[in-house]
């Protein structure tokens, strides 16, 4: 076994025995990585209240050579992200990337991903009101577009060939993004309006600023991404924290 020190995100906790948990942690060296916690539920215990859900810390493992379960020697905590708590919905936006890492994200070095991740919920924990909604779809489409299911806008995705610039864009699910005309009529597509396009492109570009969503459009943008992450990385897997983020139970309807 080798003792490894690195930056991690606790992904879920779940109780293991009267004195230990299960810890699922998105690690920066690492990948996604399980670990058992033990003693973790002593009143004296050395991890403290650190292993909550989306805490931020260094954790230090002992790696056991092809084996799924590691053990979490200790973990010190740097970031509890304790401002998500001030807004549900970025609270189940940050529980949905958290989950996107959790199904996803490889068991392998992917540091890329991990640092979205933690810059996503620093972002989240400041985020202005106005903004969070089109803050959460952007961040939403950046970890699935960089676990490498970016979808795709300029070209047809299934022949290739290049798109008007502007007017509605056919799009495919299913497909994995837009369509030519020829091939939306052959294959069937969901057309998005000119404003939607623009606003999908200005998400997917975290160089444009934050498109201006009201309620209604900003509950197709998440309908549309919900599904997009359900049909290509979904494979059928429950998702409960995409769903309640998708749901907004909080909002009163």
């Amino acid at each position: 076994m080798a003792l490894v020190t690195t930056t991690a995100i606790v992904l879920s906790a779940l109780r293991y025995s009267e004195t230990s948990k299960i810890v699922r942690l998105a690690t920066r060296d690492l990948g996604v990585q399980s670990a058992i916690a033990k003693g973790v539920l002593r009143p004296r215990s050395r991890f403290g209240a650190a292993l909550q859900v989306l805490s931020e810390g260094q954790a230090q493992l002992l790696v056991k050579e092809h084996r799924e379960l590691h053990t979490l020697t200790g973990f010190d905590l740097s970031h509890l992200h304790i401002g998500l708590a001030g807004d549900l919905g970025c609270y189940a936006t940050a529980s949905a990337l958290a989950e996107v890492m959790l199904r996803f994200a490889p068991a392998d070095p992917h540091p890329e991903s991990f640092d979205l991740l933690s810059g996503a919920l620093g972002r989240l924990e400041h985020a202005a009101t106005a903004d969070a909604d089109a803050l959460g779809f952007r961040l939403l489409w950046h970890l699935v577009s960089l676990l490498g299911f970016a979808p795709s806008l300029e070209a047809c995705v299934r022949d290739g060939a290049l798109l008007p610039a502007t007017g509605g864009l056919p799009f495919s699910t299913r497909e994995g993004g837009a369509l030519c005309t020829a091939c939306a009529t052959e294959h069937g597509a969901t057309t998005l309006p000119e404003q939607a396009r623009a606003d999908l492109l200005a998400l997917l570009d975290e160089d444009a600023n934050l498109p201006a969503l009201d309620e209604r459009h900003a509950e197709s943008h998440r309908r549309l991404l919900a599904r997009y992450i359900r049909w290509h990385l979904g494979e059928g897997a429950e998702l409960p924290a995409l769903e309640f983020w998708l749901r907004r139970p909080w909002v009163a309807a």
